[in-house]
């Protein structure tokens, strides 16, 4: 086993180090300059090295060998899948939005508003905000309709549809460019996959694919363990919000979940939590104050399974890693490269793990559970 560690350190060795440090910053600053250009062929990447699977089985099982035909086939059935989600989705969430628009066309009416916050606020802090501001100007103020008549005033509707035309004329550019990398990556991932290999120079190369081995165990571990987990946490979280009554709570949850891919990103749906709170219990002529407790309650119980039981169950030790490392990497990453260094986070993470461990430490390699 080769252990960097016992090599003598000298000058040379020190000046190389230097050079490799120089090139690596060199590189994330050109990655941060191209990061535009390069986040299509990353999510066309990812996208790739799930669906491959797939896409081999099929290649393998069906009587035409041809790999686009896997391709293509292997595209259509999680559409298909995606459009059977959405089918059975699409009618709870537009229940959601209409008993949210009930809410909401119940909370226009001025004198209403300003009784129901006569009634749920406390008296003392009613008398602090009296001091600064007339109630009814600020009422006044609020109302609706003068509101959509500022607006009306002052953005140019004309400019609003000719902006909306344009960004999704470029998401959709967006969407094709992902879907083009996406096939053309599929179709060769075969060759991609192996043929980077004869890039390394042999002295390098067993060191190199020792490292991507154990990088690709850990990654598939941690996806799949951490899948799992953001698939629990929703479920618990649109119980939890559907048993108090939060307006849109089921899709809330189911939203929250999906940011629990990131750990700890869940935290982002509690201001939506806490928007709905206040208008469901100001529809419902509830506590604010009530509401804004069970929801708190609910994001601690779901936190507490999370931290208690699944993470330690589901993860375990599969990866090594704390969820406040990966964190920390996410943070950093994320700040130097953006939403690019969102997505590279973890590989590099994982890879730069996987030397220190079986080179600098010495240890084992990652394996799966």
């Amino acid at each position: 086993m080769l252990m960097l560690s016992e090599s003598p350190i000298t000058f040379d060795r020190v000046v190389r180090i230097a050079i490799a440090v120089g090139v690596i910053w060199l590189l994330i600053t050109l990655v941060a300059y191209l990061s535009d250009v390069l986040i299509p062929f990353a999510v066309a990447l990812l996208l790739a090295y799930l669906i491959n699977p797939l896409t081999s089985w099929l290649q393998r099982k069906l009587p035409f060998k041809q790999r686009i035909v896997s391709v293509l086939l292997s595209l259509t059935i999680i559409l298909a899948a995606v459009v059977l989600f959405l089918s059975l989705l699409i009618p709870m969430v537009v229940s959601e939005v209409a008993q949210m628009q009930r809410l909401l066309s119940g909370l226009v009416d001025a004198d209403q508003w300003q009784a129901r916050l006569q009634d749920y606020v406390p008296e003392e802090i009613r008398i602090y905000i009296a001091d600064l501001v007339r109630f009814e100007e600020l009422v006044q103020l609020l109302n609706f309709e003068n509101i959509r008549l500022f607006f009306q005033q002052v953005l140019p509707g004309i400019w609003g549809v000719f902006s909306g035309t344009i960004s999704f004329i470029i998401g959709l550019a967006v969407v094709i460019v992902i879907l083009l990398y996406l096939v053309f990556i599929l179709l060769d991932f075969d060759e991609i996959s192996e043929g980077w290999k004869e890039l390394i120079p042999d002295q390098y190369r067993q060191v190199v694919l020792d490292v991507v081995s154990d990088f690709t165990r850990a990654m598939r571990v941690y996806f799949r363990a951490q899948a799992l987990i953001a698939f629990i946490v929703g479920l618990l979280f649109a119980l939890g919000f559907w048993l108090i009554g939060l307006p849109m709570g089921i899709l809330l949850g189911l939203f929250i979940g999906l940011l629990n891919m990131v750990p700890y990103l869940q935290v982002v749906g509690l201001i939506p939590a806490v928007l709905f709170a206040i208008v469901g219990a100001l529809g419902a002529g509830e506590s604010i104050w009530i509401m804004l407790v069970l929801v708190l309650a609910v994001f601690a119980v779901v936190q507490v399974i999370q931290d208690a039981i699944l993470v330690p169950r589901i993860m375990g030790k599969a990866t090594g890693f704390n969820p406040a490392v990966i964190l920390l990497s996410l943070s950093i990453w994320g700040k130097l490269l953006g939403i690019l260094g969102l997505l590279i986070a973890l590989p590099v993470t994982f890879l730069a793990h996987s030397y220190y461990k079986r080179f600098l430490k010495g240890s084992q390699p990652v394996k799966e559970q």
